[in-house]
């Protein structure tokens, strides 16, 4: 499905490609993110990286979107684009002891509508996702606020990011339903209200040859309150990271 939307995306391109030549960097490398959950083991996924605007549509690492308002200059650019994610989050009932008995909660993709604005080097963005799998049938509202800087060919693009999450989400993945209790195991039911989730993240960039660079992204994220006071909650946070190598080209 993921090459199918790549292809897809392609296509437009193909179609409605402006004379100017266009950057491409796509890589490949793997994604490591802790869990939450009581002895639950860290997430390690091989994930493609894929960097690509050309004010039509956009790639960055695994998230695609399609602008359909906005408008480009020199210092300021600013769009309004349909896009969908991943959402790599949840667990199965067999990860851990605390899990037992419980219904497998699944990653999903997550899509809706994106703003983005940027001057020189500082963007904002701002995304209002849903559920497109129907697993947690459910949304969240993401803000990221970011800049580049330099210290020699080395580049750093350090963000904070701001998560709303309904209620139904952080609900989906750290609940407890009645059917689930296991006081033997500490585990009374629990009904997770909504709340905020804030994170830190940078990417570091460097040139290794002409074509090709190494990328390397850490992120780490405070759960929500209602989250963190969840019985299926060890860890108040997430970590994230992944390290790839990039080939560079324009046409």
């Amino acid at each position: 499905m993921r090459y199918l939307l790549l292809g897809f995306l392609l296509f437009i391109n193909i179609l409605f490609a402006e004379e100017k030549k266009q950057e491409v960097s796509i890589g490949f490398g793997p994604y490591v993110q802790s869990q939450p959950y009581k002895s639950t083991s860290n997430m390690v996924i091989p994930s493609p990286v894929i960097f690509f605007d050309n004010s039509i549509f956009y790639v960055r690492w695994s998230r695609a979107g399609i602008y359909f308002l906005g408008d480009k200059k020199d210092d300021f650019a600013w769009g309004l684009s349909l896009t969908a994610q991943p959402r790599t989050l949840g667990y199965k009932p067999g990860d851990s002891e605390i899990l037992s008995g419980m219904d497998e909660k699944k990653s999903s993709i997550e899509g809706g509508l994106a703003f983005s604005a940027k001057y020189k080097d500082t963007y904002i963005e701002n995304m209002l996702l849903h559920d497109l799998l129907g697993y947690n049938k459910s949304w969240v509202n993401r803000t990221e606020i970011g800049t580049k800087y330099s210290i020699g060919k080395v580049n750093f693009y350090p963000s904070v990011i701001m998560l709303y999450m309904s209620e139904k989400f952080v609900n989906y993945y750290y609940g407890v339903k009645d059917n689930e209790v296991n006081l033997s195991l500490n585990r009374p039911a629990y009904k997770a209200d909504d709340g905020f989730e804030f994170g830190v993240q940078t990417y570091i960039g460097f040139p290794i040859t002409k074509n090709f660079s190494a990328l390397f992204n850490f992120r780490y994220d405070l759960l929500p309150k209602s989250a963190k006071n969840s019985p299926l909650v060890e860890d108040n946070y997430i970590y994230s990271g992944l390290a790839s190598i990039l080939y560079n080209f324009e046409y």
